[in-house]
């Protein structure tokens, strides 16, 4: 045992046999690497192909994207447009069909109006009161008081007829169709 080649011979095949002991187990874990290593190569090379291609579809889908939405945008605000006009045109309709509504009424009031006065009872003393411009000039100061004072009573008495009559008309109508213009 005091033979130092002996154990120096011992331990280079101690250390031959690890050594070939790992590189038995390591040969089946490098195989497998290299084939990791193949793959990933070939994943490389597919990505390299595709990617490109497929960033440049997603490019172009966004920049359709941001054109169908100035379009949409584009529309929404032509629609408002339209909505705008329309509601314009409406209002427009609205004013004439009252303005048109007041005429109307306006026109029915006027020949009411004067239906009332052309079917109106002619009283003999209104027709006898008058007086034409010659017989004004003849009559005496007595008998110009005592025309005057008659006059006075029949025209009160024929605006009291005519208001008495207005006021219940007034009555028959709708106050809050009537707008003044």
């Amino acid at each position: 045992m005091s033979e130092p080649l002996f154990w120096l011979g011992l331990s280079i095949l101690l250390v031959a046999t690890s050594l070939t002991a790992v590189l038995v187990a390591a040969i089946p874990a490098l195989q497998e690497l290299a084939r990791a290593a193949r793959s990933a190569e070939k994943f490389f090379d597919t990505l390299s192909k595709e990617l490109p291609p497929t960033l440049e579809a997603i490019r172009m889908t966004s920049l359709e994207i941001t054109d169908l939405t100035d379009d949409v945008s584009e529309g929404i605000k032509s629609a408002s447009g339209v909505v705008k006009q329309v509601d314009q045109s409406l209002n427009s309709a609205k004013q004439q069909a009252q303005n048109l509504q007041i005429g109307t009424r306006s026109l029915f009031v006027g020949v009411k109006a004067a239906w009332k006065s052309f079917t109106r009872p002619k009283s003999a003393r209104r027709t006898g009161d008058r007086l034409s411009v010659n017989q004004k000039g003849m009559l005496s100061p007595s008998q110009k008081r005592q025309f005057f004072s008659q006059y006075k009573v029949y025209q009160s008495q024929d605006l009291y007829q005519d208001t008495a009559s207005n006021s219940s008309n007034d009555m028959n109508d709708d106050p809050e169709d009537w707008q003044e213009e």
